[in-house]
């Protein structure tokens, strides 16, 4: 069996191991085709308050500014589906992906892991780890790499397994067989467009983050807009609107990471005593929770916010 055969087998068998239920690679190149897409969604605004994605456009666009000599990029894809739906219509709401410990560390490791595997098992690689905390494009890395189509609400959907996975990447100088894309399966459905109450999808494929629930409710650091008073359905960290009413969801099925499990405090908090949270329970619930990064403070204004 050719080198680059063998390897592309090695490194997939080993992502299936550490969990990872998706592995495609496509190659390290510049996004010719990304370019005006993200210069023209940063001139309309819709990053909002998000100031750091106007940062490092080049190294967005081209991962070889990331890591020197790139050659491939390996796009992962982990289930977070939770066993049971906390997000009752009487109670506030969190997104799934935050019930848990915070992703980017459990992903991390497991990435960790899986570059060590490939230095051992091939020999001299170098490369980098990403889990949404650079300017890596993973939505369009995991699209050319097989791993789904991107939605109309911008999100990756698997037709498998629908849309609740974390997306992580390794870039490495390591030359590999490529994987290509998969047909969109979207067709004419609008849910997600028509079910999103602040009409954050004004058009397929276009998100305007300025707009979203989850940007009120996470990145804006400041007073949420009244305009928008009354239309956030009881969530208070994130949303997952859009991901709810996806038909391909039907198709998710839990995840097996005990670390992506609620803290049982979280599970029978009921609307009063999440008026009520002390910093002590909020500490306790939330220590290596992505909750973590709205603070105590954040999440009692998100609160106050959707309050009745």
């Amino acid at each position: 069996m050719a080198g680059k055969e063998r390897y592309t087998r090695l490194i997939k068998e080993k992502a299936r191991e550490l969990g990872f239920e998706f592995c495609g690679i496509s190659k390290a190149e510049f996004l010719e085709d990304q370019a005006p897409k993200l210069e023209s969604w940063l001139k309309a605004g819709m990053h909002g308050k998000m100031g750091y994605m106007e940062n490092h456009f080049d190294k967005r666009l081209d991962p070889r500014k990331l890591v020197e000599g790139a050659k491939s990029v390996i796009s992962l894809g982990f289930n977070y589906f939770p066993e049971k739906d906390l997000a009752k219509e009487e109670n506030f709401k969190i997104a799934k992906y935050a019930y848990g410990k915070d992703y980017h560390f459990v992903l991390k490791d497991k990435l960790k892991s899986l570059l060590a595997f490939i230095q051992v098992e091939i020999g001299e690689v170098s490369g980098r780890a990403f889990v949404d905390s650079a300017p890596v494009m993973e939505r369009t890395w995991a699209e050319r790499s097989g791993l789904g189509w991107t939605g109309k609400h911008s999100l990756l959907i698997n037709k498998g397994m629908g849309s609740f996975f974390f997306l992580a990447e390794l870039i490495i100088d390591l030359e590999l067989e490529y994987d290509g894309p998969v047909k969109d399966y979207c067709g004419t459905c609008t849910r997600c467009m028509d079910a999103c109450p602040t009409n954050a999808i004004p058009e397929p494929y276009v998100v305007d983050g300025s707009k979203c629930i989850s940007y009120f409710t996470i990145e804006l650091k400041e007073e949420i807009p009244q305009e928008v008073k009354g239309k956030f359905e009881n969530w208070i960290f994130g949303c997952d609107i859009c991901q709810d009413v996806c038909p391909w969801n039907r198709f998710a099925k839990s995840h097996q990471e005990p670390a992506f499990k609620p803290h049982s405090l979280m599970e029978e908090m009921d609307k009063g005593e999440w008026e009520d949270i002390s910093r002590e329970v909020f500490n306790e619930i939330f220590r290596k929770s992505p909750v973590k990064r709205t603070k105590l403070e954040g999440l009692r204004r998100n609160i106050e916010f959707v309050k009745k």
